[in-house]
């Protein structure tokens, strides 16, 4: 029996004028007008995540149609990357261009669910701009990249409200992708990419010539 092919559904693909639009073009910053620009994002069932020139994540969520905005305190700087994360709670992790990374557990509506915002920070490793985050997929581990070729692993529990970071790797060249599954990261380089083995702290490269 032939099988029965799924239905072709059509898509119209057009600007998110109603994200776009809660966005600010331009802030005033004493006598200055400083133009905002969107410099990262990423998006998941549940929310769209927007890092920007002004230091400031704009988090939309997709089923109260609510903009809600976070910031680091202090510098006010250049978002490079973010990662969404939704597990037992949602987490969005938000690295800089001077390699600040901060993790912030989000506030859920639903029962059981974490009731008060709360922000984790990733504290004096990275030096330089940060190219790369990726989650484990239960929340419990953020593996973070940068152009310097650096690569932090840091242990979130967030029950207790620690997180601790540590140096697991460095490579000569900027960091371009991470990915992690089954305890084993891949960590893609502008020379190369390799296969870490979380658990033996062991390297294993994909390929055997340099890329170009």
């Amino acid at each position: 029996m032939a099988s029965v092919a799924s239905p072709v559904i059509f898509k119209e693909f057009c600007p998110l004028y109603y994200l776009l639009n809660a966005i600010p073009t331009k802030i005033q910053k004493g006598f200055r007008s400083i133009v905002v620009y969107l410099t990262a994002l990423d998006t998941n069932g549940d929310y769209i995540a927007v890092g920007s020139s002004i230091g400031m994540l704009y988090l939309y969520c997709r089923h109260l149609n609510q903009m809600k905005k976070y910031n680091f305190e202090g510098k006010c700087e250049s978002i490079t990357f973010v990662k969404l994360l939704s597990c037992f709670d949602d987490l969005v992790a938000v690295g800089t261009a001077s390699g600040r990374v901060a993790v912030f557990q989000l506030v859920s509506s639903l029962p059981g669910r974490n009731k008060q915002l709360r922000r984790f920070d990733v504290a004096g490793i990275h030096k330089s701009s940060i190219t790369a985050l990726a989650w484990s997929p239960n929340g419990m581990k953020l593996f973070s990249g940068d152009d310097k070729g650096k690569i932090v692993y840091s242990a979130l529990d967030l029950d207790q409200g620690i997180c601790n970071s540590s140096l697991v790797l460095e490579e000569p060249s900027s960091i371009v992708q991470l990915d992690y599954s089954q305890k084993v990261l891949l960590v893609s380089t502008l020379q190369r990419t390799i296969l870490f083995y979380t658990e033996e702290k062991s390297v294993k490269q994909v390929g055997t010539q340099p890329r170009k």
